[in-house]
């Protein structure tokens, strides 16, 4: 079984899709991660992450930087929304998340792109959202959780700026797949969001957790 979840920054999707591979016993990807990591790179290489050559050659990163504590950090994110404009950067990793999606007995990825580009045929879809306004409350809140003093308009030009960019590439841009379930978490407490996309996805399959 492939599941697919797709959303914008901070809307809840990584929490959900992390639970959705918990209750199915199955493998989980954050494909938002390795773009996170193209991004840190092309800054380790003191590269620009609005140039495409300096982003392609950051997808050579080694796969012990995906463990590193400073693809979480909020500036990295941002890095992660630039290079991911590049079509040559998506096609780099193209197949890397195709056959992660592809594994036996099936997985759950996340990101913004999954149920349109990578895993058009996954079992169960979600589009997972919120308001720009209650997911820059999320991330003001987390930031702050972990020390980082930012005031929330800033957070919140942030997140605009991020839903830009990141609906508006011509290659994958973010979008709701015509057959994926809409999940509005703005209103939602985390138990009760992971519960009603369990539900969603059971609905589509007919499964139970393993």
């Amino acid at each position: 079984m492939i599941i697919a979840v797709d959303g914008p920054t901070a809307s809840g999707k990584g929490t959900i899709a992390r639970a959705l591979a918990e209750h199915y016993g199955l493998p989980v990807l954050d494909t938002g991660l390795l773009y996170r990591a193209v991004g840190y790179q092309t800054q380790l290489n003191h590269g620009d992450a609005d140039k495409a050559e300096d982003a392609l050659s950051a997808c050579e990163f080694p796969d012990s930087l995906l463990g590193d504590p400073a693809l979480r950090y909020e500036t990295t994110g941002g890095l992660a929304s630039r290079v991911s404009v590049h079509p040559a950067v998506r096609k780099a990793l193209f197949q890397r998340q195709v056959d992660f999606a592809n594994q036996p007995g099936g997985a759950v990825l996340d990101g913004r792109d999954i149920g349109t580009v990578i895993a058009p045929h996954a079992d169960a879809k979600l589009f997972v959202t919120a308001s720009p306004e209650e997911r820059a409350r999320r991330r003001h809140a987390e930031m702050h959780s972990r020390g980082v003093e930012v005031d929330y308009a800033t957070v919140l030009a942030d997140i605009h700026a991020r839903d830009a960019r990141d609906s508006g590439r011509a290659d994958a841009p973010l979008t709701q797949a015509h057959d994926a379930d809409l999940l509005d978490t703005g209103e939602m407490t985390i138990d009760a969001a992971v519960q009603r996309a369990i539900a969603l996805v059971e609905a589509r399959t007919g499964r139970r957790s393993t």
